[in-house]
């Protein structure tokens, strides 16, 4: 175990959803219609000339959204913390938009051409009173043989810049270097390739030497990453607390269908 002392509060598994609010699909085309209500974030069996979008929302303040493509709604009524499921939508350049839900007032828009097999996250972050989207391509393939691929994109607004560990099972926090630093809000790591393994993520403020007392500002429960699978880790606000904290989501980018662990 890692010999710091994490704060309670922020003890958080990085794996489960941090609002479990309703998130409802629109069958914007019929294999959509299948999804039903889901806030996963698995990929979906499709045509290889589809593509594939999925929303995270990562506003800590912002009202119910309603994401639309033009005319057409995509997801109604997301929650903070809210990872959707992807849904298949045909090759092509389209703008997105967020809504207030059940509302025409549009807080963010972004355009973004979509490409034939590939798979899409509309981000949608920051504050309420300067809310904006972020139109990212997904790793859809398997990482290299014996790795996984991780991408940390950073959207918490109320805490200061980072440095990321990643501890294999065993190991201390002072006998890690980081793998990331000066990881500060809106920065997209973009996929790093890491040798297959358990790991617990943890994170300090820039520039912190770990040392035996080191407070840790997060710290993840431990997870075993199968090989060739890819995900995206997203730093956002902790709600409902005194003093600004730090939690995270994880995002299933994909899995090989014959990984093993």
């Amino acid at each position: 175990m890692p010999d710091f002392k994490p704060r309670r509060h922020l003890m958080l598994d990085s794996h489960r959803h941090l609002v479990r609010q309703t998130a409802r699909f629109a069958s914007i085309f019929p294999i959509a219609a299948l999804l039903g209500v889901l806030s996963g974030c698995q990929g979906i069996v499709s045509s290889p000339t589809l593509s594939q979008v999925r929303i995270i929302d990562a506003s800590p303040d912002a009202p119910g959204l309603d994401i639309y493509e033009s005319t057409n709604a995509l997801a109604y009524n997301l929650g903070f913390g809210t990872i959707t499921s992807y849904v298949p939508i045909n090759p092509g350049t389209y703008t997105f938009s967020t809504k207030s839900a059940g509302t025409t007032q549009t807080l963010s828009s972004a355009k973004a051409t979509l490409v034939s097999n590939g798979q899409y996250t509309v981000l949608v972050g920051d504050s309420s009173a300067s809310l904006q989207e972020l139109i990212l391509k997904d790793q859809s393939q398997a990482a290299p043989s014996g790795q996984i691929s991780l991408r940390f994109i950073n959207q918490a607004t109320r805490v200061s810049a980072l440095d990321v560990y990643l501890i294999p099972a065993g190991q201390k926090l002072t006998a890690v270097t980081p793998l990331v630093t000066n990881l500060s809000f809106s920065t997209n790591t973009g996929y790093l390739n890491i040798p297959t393994g358990t790991y617990t993520i943890v994170m300090v403020p820039t520039g912190t030497i770990p040392t035996s007392t080191t407070v840790a500002t997060y710290t993840g429960s431990q997870v075993t990453y199968t090989s060739g699978s890819a995900r995206t880790v997203i730093l956002i606000d902790q709600q409902l607390v005194t003093t600004p904290g730090l939690q995270v989501i994880t995002a299933d980018d994909y899995d090989s269908p014959t990984a093993t662990s």
